[in-house]
């Protein structure tokens, strides 16, 4: 437990500043994927083009 105090407050900031670049990092990550997932669902646009559906 972290303790009600000015010592608590700081300890819970210092925690709570590093797991905030956990999760903009981890954010980061899933952006980066981005291209990855487009290339798998990629549409042939002339398939698209010559069968009509």
């Amino acid at each position: 437990m972290i303790p009600d105090s000015v010592y608590g407050a700081i300890l819970l900031s210092v925690i709570d500043f590093f797991l905030s670049f956990v999760m903009i990092a981890g954010i980061g990550v899933v952006l980066s994927l981005f291209p990855y997932l487009n290339r798998l669902g990629e549409v042939d646009e002339k398939k698209l083009r010559e069968g009509g559906h």
